[in-house]
């Protein structure tokens, strides 16, 4: 394949390693509500998706949560993540190297994206090109928000590649018709959690940013 025109990168987990406080906030909050539930389980369950989507799964169950269930989780991840909230190791690096189009497409709200990379000082490699899953009809897996990023950039989606590091965000990659690289080095990945990403069939999954360029001058070059 030719060298990617665009490259669509997911945020929490790729850009910045938050996943492992924003799954030790929901699982107290959770857990406090009548659902039991540990960080760990959070991780394997819930990675990737919306708000809504967790809301739903855990209403689900039986389980009644509380009008301010979303602006309590809202809260308390900006709290932890200004004192706490750091940049996956090297992306800042990479992203400067890589001379490609970039965008994010998150599942996060809009403020939270924009919010998080402020914080990890990300933002200026992005500008205004960060597409949520709120922008579109259907979430991950479902290939709308990736179909919409390529959209705004008018580039053809087997010309992206997109960088996930979730099952749900893999699937919808693929969903989308688009090449998809598998990342697992935020702290929240262990082996469990890299199996995960192996059932979804992706070719590559890596765990160190710094290989990111020579990984899309390998594919280019395939």
């Amino acid at each position: 394949m030719a060298s990617p025109e665009l490259l669509i990168f997911d945020c929490d987990g790729v850009l910045v390693d938050s996943e492992i406080i924003a799954n030790r906030i929901l699982s107290e909050r959770l857990t406090a509500l009548g659902y039991a539930v540990t960080t760990e389980q959070c991780l394997a369950r819930f990675v990737g998706y919306s708000t809504a989507k967790i809301i739903a799964e855990v209403t689900s169950s039986g389980i009644d949560l509380p009008d301010d269930f979303e602006p309590f989780l809202k809260r308390n991840d900006e709290d932890l993540f200004a004192a706490e909230l750091k940049a996956i190791p090297g992306v800042a690096d990479v992203l400067a190297q890589l001379p490609h189009k970039k965008c994010v497409a998150s599942s996060g709200a809009p403020d939270k994206i924009r919010r998080n990379l402020t914080t990890t000082h990300l933002i200026d490699y992005f500008n205004s090109h960060l597409y949520s899953a709120h922008m579109v009809k259907n979430a991950k897996p479902a290939p709308d928000l990736f179909l919409h990023a390529a959209k705004q950039f008018n580039v053809d989606p087997g010309n992206c590649l997109v960088i996930e590091d979730t099952a749900l965000g893999i699937q919808a990659a693929q969903a989308a018709g688009m090449p998809v690289l598998g990342f697992a080095g935020g702290s929240h990945c262990n082996d469990a959690y890299r199996a995960r990403l192996v059932t979804t069939g992706i070719e590559t999954i890596f765990s160190d940013m710094a290989l990111l360029p020579s990984l899309i001058t390998k594919r280019a070059g395939a």
